[in-house]
């Protein structure tokens, strides 16, 4: 797809010239699945014709009939495409993105509809885990939901468990990841430093034995006392604005759709300094992905 014909900015105004209708939705699908290069899913050939619908291409060989949306997460969408790219619009562009009941309430359709295709949007934002964070990185865990009593450390009860980890760049931050787990060992933790952290990263935790061997892995680990958090000040914040977030919007998540928003969230934050192309970015890998049925998807 060539660059003049990406959609780039954040300006609703804009957006609104640009998609119109269905058609153009379709279009701009068209130019992002197949750009130049046409292959046919059934046969493999390279020449087509034009198909019974607008955009859709058709096996010269086969005679398959594809459209744009075949094949990916637009598949079969419960309602119109110019709605369905508002909606990637509003949950891409918007600071805090939008509940499934406000997306309700601003295109008049059913909420668990519009939750079922937020979920999906949220399956295309997970990382692609091939960007490490590098140089310093914080990490801490951190819980969500309501205090229980007589529960304390990192005893979770009924509370969910998340792993966090925050670069530091030139006295700032960097990108940032978040993980639900089931407990605060090292074996819980591993996979996440190996998704997300460079083995050649300055990492900082507090003194929570199990940390003690990752260092085996990671040399550049070092552990300091928290101090209640005072030594890890912009971690800190970036887990209190993810629970302000999360209690302001979504008031309620299941423990089985947390990671979900928590890569919602993180894909937004990671990208908040090239906003310009945060929505096209995501409309990409909606294309790319495979498709998800609103049937499989236990509604809650």
């Amino acid at each position: 797809m060539r660059d003049s014909l990406i959609f780039a900015g954040v300006n609703s105004i804009t957006f609104h010239q640009r998609f119109k209708t269905d058609a153009d939705c379709l279009k701009y699908l068209s130019l992002l699945k197949w750009g130049d290069v046409f292959i046919c899913k059934r046969c493999e050939n390279t020449s087509f014709c034009s198909g019974k619908k607008p955009y859709n291409k058709r096996c010269t060989r086969c005679r398959y009939d594809e459209s744009p949306t075949a094949g990916t997460m637009f598949d079969k969408v419960k309602f119109s495409l110019l709605i369905a790219f508002h909606i990637v619009f509003k949950i891409s562009t918007k600071k805090k993105g939008m509940s499934s009941l406000e997306l309700s309430q601003e295109f008049e359709l059913r909420q668990p509809t519009c939750w079922a295709f937020k979920w999906k949007i949220q399956q295309a934002m997970q990382s692609s885990k091939q960007n490490d964070l590098t140089g310093e990185v914080h990490v801490d865990e951190f819980f969500l939901g309501g205090s229980e009593k007589q529960k304390r450390g990192r005893n979770k009860g009924k509370k969910r468990l998340v792993v966090v980890a925050l670069e530091k760049v030139n006295g700032g931050v960097g990108r940032a990841y978040a993980q639900i787990i089931e407990h605060a060992s090292a074996k819980e933790f591993m996979p996440f430093f190996n998704d997300h952290i460079s083995k050649d990263a300055n990492v900082l935790t507090d003194e929570w034995t199990g940390y003690i061997p990752l260092k085996k892995q990671y040399p550049n680990l070092h552990q300091i006392p928290s101090n209640d958090g005072a030594n890890f000040p912009d971690l800190h914040i970036h887990i209190m604005n993810l629970k302000g977030w999360l209690r302001g919007i979504h008031h309620h998540c299941s423990k089985e759709r947390l990671q979900g928003y928590l890569d919602e969230y993180h894909y937004r934050y990671n990208r908040r300094s090239h906003m310009g192309s945060i929505f096209h970015l995501l409309i990409k890998r909606m294309v790319e992905n495979e498709p998800k049925r609103l049937k499989s998807i236990d509604i809650k």
